[in-house]
């Protein structure tokens, strides 16, 4: 069994929905764990995505790579910012649907964390 984690999320994201219903953008997967995309073109292992990107006006998480990768990628013209951006969505499966079955618990309703020793 995994040893739970805390990821940190903005307070105003969506809840996550069910395995395999749309994407509403809540973030946990790529706050979670990096996904192929990051791991093969960003060098990315473990951690929070740091191409996971909070939209203050739509209240969503969105993937940076999709949406700027020329910002990730530094020797991607931006003149190919759209073609690229199809080709991650393409890769993550966007639009296909949840596919993060972990169990989440908020645990902003249990107070203050404890401190660390």
């Amino acid at each position: 069994m995994d040893e739970p984690r805390l990821i940190a999320l903005d307070s105003n994201a969506p809840a996550k929905p069910e395995y395999g219903a749309t994407c509403n953008g809540c973030g946990v997967c790529c706050a979670a764990e990096p996904c192929p995309v990051a791991r093969v073109f960003l060098w990315q292992l473990r951690g929070r995505c740091r191409a996971l990107s909070w939209q203050e006006e739509a209240r969503r998480y969105v993937c940076g790579m999709v949406l700027y990768p020329d910002r990730y990628v530094t020797l991607l013209p931006r003149c190919w910012r759209m073609r690229a951006g199809v080709f991650f969505a393409s890769r993550i499966a966007a639009g296909a649907g949840c596919d993060f079955s972990a169990e989440i618990e908020d645990v902003s309703a249990c107070g203050e964390p404890p401190p660390h020793i």
